[in-house]
């Protein structure tokens, strides 16, 4: 009686296994941030980590993309375009750049955003919707936890 149990499990075993390694592999891996821009509305130092921004600041959201097979960094000539979408509907293209820009100790893709005036104060969400060489759109969004968004603030 124990036979028919062991062989059923022995045979459907290998089928299951061979059913999860049918996964298709990512096509891109993205990792992102927010920091604050320089410049004369800065209310504190540039290019520091940051999800707090007054209006009027600038802020700049940067995204590296990797090849997940290699982990090589994917420039213009491995991504055709990058665009940021805020939740408020705006868009922006990315560009690919070195930084600091005068002696680049590394390379990603960025957009930066002026807060308006008469942006209302809260948080907003965004993502990142990358076009392959081949046309294929992939999206990126940060983690979904209020207190990481980005998040406006009255001057």
């Amino acid at each position: 009686m124990k036979t028919p149990l062991f062989a059923f499990a022995l045979f459907t075993t290998p089928l299951m296994a061979c059913g999860a390694s049918a996964q298709e592999a990512p096509k891109l891996f993205f990792e992102g941030d927010m920091v604050r821009g320089n410049g004369p509305t800065a209310q504190g130092p540039g290019c520091v980590l940051n999800n707090l921004f007054k209006r009027g600041e600038t802020v700049i959201f940067r995204l590296r993309v990797l090849d997940p097979r290699t982990g090589a960094n994917l420039d213009e000539k491995g991504v055709k375009n990058l665009t940021l979408e805020l939740s408020n509907g705006e868009k922006f293209a990315m560009n690919f750049h070195g930084h600091p820009p005068k002696e680049p100790g590394d390379w990603f893709w960025v957009a930066g955003w002026p807060i308006p005036a008469e942006q209302p104060t809260g948080s907003l969400t965004y993502k990142v919707t990358a076009t392959t060489l081949a046309g294929e759109t992939l999206v990126w969004k940060p983690f979904n936890v209020k207190p990481t968004q980005l998040t406006v603030l009255a001057n």
